[in-house]
């Protein structure tokens, strides 16, 4: 058996799909043909965001919360979703493929690494940073994969002027970032 992955680890296809990093061109055709078939396969534009608000919704109903008069919980769809449970959840299933996929990928490029805390500044940094990008994601209903990278595929305008926005906000955030946490 370890003759088999000594002989596989040499192997050229293997090194060019395993080892190898794909060139930002591949990404961008792979982004696309998997866009066209979420599409096609789900009758609607690729989502990440609205999950986790699912997720905190179920969490704070197990808690004993309440959160079906809330206007964003409120509608029949989301309803639903709510009542099949966090495992029916298409948009969960996605999440945590992406997740264990991202996971995989980092072992095979042999870079998964724990880091070490350099300072509290980094904490409050990334829990800050984390807290605003979840705030505004949710009030331009979708993160960069539903409003920026599905509404550009949908022809749509408002991709566009999230993408522009976007920029801006990384220019000013980078630049908090090294003035008041690095």
């Amino acid at each position: 058996m370890k003759e088999f992955f000594i002989k596989l680890g040499n192997n050229e296809i293997y090194k060019k799909l395993m080892k190898e990093p794909i060139t930002y061109v591949a990404g961008a055709v792979l982004l696309a043909v998997f866009q066209i078939a979420h599409f096609a396969i789900f009758q609607h534009g690729w989502g990440v965001s609205t999950t986790f608000a699912h997720w905190g919704a179920w969490l704070f109903q197990a808690m004993g919360g309440n959160v079906n008069h809330w206007s964003f919980f409120a509608d029949e769809k989301t309803q639903a979703t709510l009542a099949n449970g966090l495992i029916q959840d298409g948009g969960t299933i996605r999440n945590l493929g992406i997740i264990l996929g991202a996971l995989i990928a980092t072992l095979y490029a042999s870079q998964f690494k724990i880091k070490k805390i350099k300072s509290i500044k980094q904490i409050i940094a990334a829990v800050i940073g984390g807290l605003l990008m979840g705030y505004g994601a949710r009030m331009a209903m979708g993160c960069n994969i539903g409003a920026l990278f599905t509404s550009i595929a949908s022809f749509s305008l408002s991709g566009w002027i999230f993408g522009a926005f976007l920029l801006v906000g990384a220019f000013f955030g980078s630049k908090l970032l090294a003035k008041y946490f690095m």
